[in-house]
């Protein structure tokens, strides 16, 4: 029998605003992690990939011990991108529509620093930030941290992979007393086990941290094997094949991702790029286009699709195959999220079919070969 929220301990207002989002049962990340964490009285380390539910998973304990009348910050929310941030703040501010009054502020790169430092002035119990941003705001002493009991390290890998770990170990440092830390993980490389020994307590309760990554049973994964001239052809065609989806299509870099964007445009196909060189308000831009559906398809780099969340995504494709089996999962699932069914095309060259081997072997899967 499944278990529920109230059976976990979830309030009876924040069950109803769940139920009126339409999230009935608790993911397995929910029902693993709740009960502890309100406890409140331990660290604890996750291994929990994007679309498990993991922000329902700490959002909620956070929610649940947070005294409204106290007017100062309770808990912190580190995370690695912009995107990320908002979608954290937002989902949270929709759990709270029928508690007592929560405020939630989110703060982050490429936006005014003294709009948020002005937002900042009113009541908030609970801050979402990326690291530098929070970083600049507690130097300028426009944020306090002295009341909070619990921090959220949300996405370690991707925020480590993107070159916070200076930052992150000096907020560590300062937060380091009187606190709870959470740390939310998809992969478990060296440098997070290096913040885990460092700043958590080796009684810190664990989920997952061993598991062996698995494909996501929502996708279906699939390559095909060519020439580098004949790539292009078959990506043309499997677009038009999935005509009335919305997908992400991956390069390696920056200049490739510019270039088979040009290409696209050529074939007037509706896509944009969206890569790490850009600024935040021409990426702003893009995804905004992207969401609204004014343009059916993305060509990205891993970097720019670090926290990337866009509902309903039909397929992603691997146009260059990435190196790393954490990079492959990270771009896949993009897509079937949410229990929705998803896609993921890798368009392998002749000799890249052992890294197709790889991928299988990584997550304990097969791929479909697709002629």
């Amino acid at each position: 029998m499944a278990i529920s929220f109230g059976e976990l301990g979830i309030s009876k207002s924040l069950r109803k605003g769940l139920n009126e989002l339409g999230i009935k049962e608790p993911t397995e990340i929910q029902a693993k992690a709740i009960p502890t964490l309100l406890e409140m009285e331990t660290d604890f380390i996750a291994q929990a990939k994007t679309g498990s539910g993991k922000t329902a998973a700490f959002g909620l304990p956070i929610l649940m011990n947070i005294d409204p009348e106290v007017q100062q910050i309770q808990a912190l929310i580190l995370s690695p991108t912009r995107e990320l941030c908002q979608q954290i703040a937002k989902q949270l501010f929709k759990f709270t529509k029928y508690t007592e009054k929560i405020f939630i502020e989110s703060v982050y790169g490429g936006a005014k620093i003294d709009e948020q430092i002005r937002r900042l002035k009113r009541p908030t119990h609970i801050i979402v930030a990326t690291p530098g941003r929070l970083l600049d705001l507690v130097e300028r002493k426009a944020i306090q941290l002295d009341g909070i009991n619990t921090v959220v390290l949300d996405e370690a890998d991707e925020m480590m992979s993107m070159g916070f770990k200076k930052q992150l170990n000096q907020i560590l440092e300062i937060t380091k007393s009187k606190k709870q830390t959470w740390l939310f993980s998809a992969t478990m490389p060296d440098h997070v086990k290096q913040i885990i020994k460092t700043y958590l307590s080796p009684k810190a309760k664990s989920i997952g941290a061993e598991m062996r990554l698995e494909a996501n049973r929502d996708i279906n994964y699939q390559y095909t094997v060519s020439t580098t001239p004949e790539k292009f052809k078959i990506l043309l065609s499997f677009l038009n094949s999935q005509s009335n989806s919305r997908g992400l299509i991956f390069c390696n870099t920056k200049k490739s991702a510019i270039n088979l964007t040009n290409l696209l445009i050529g074939k007037d196909v509706s896509v944009d790029v969206l890569e790490g060189g850009m600024k935040q308000l021409e990426r702003d831009k893009v995804m905004r286009a992207f969401k609204k559906e004014r343009i059916q398809l993305l060509v990205a780099t891993d970097v720019a699709a670090r926290g990337l969340d866009v509902k309903d995504l039909g397929f992603v494709v691997h146009y260059e195959l990435p190196m790393h089996l954490d990079e492959f999962t990270h771009r896949s699932g993009r897509t079937g999220r949410a229990g929705n069914k998803g896609l993921a095309l890798c368009l392998a060259e002749e000799n890249e079919t052992a890294k197709i081997k790889f991928f299988e072997k990584g997550l304990n899967m097969k791929m479909k070969l697709i002629r």
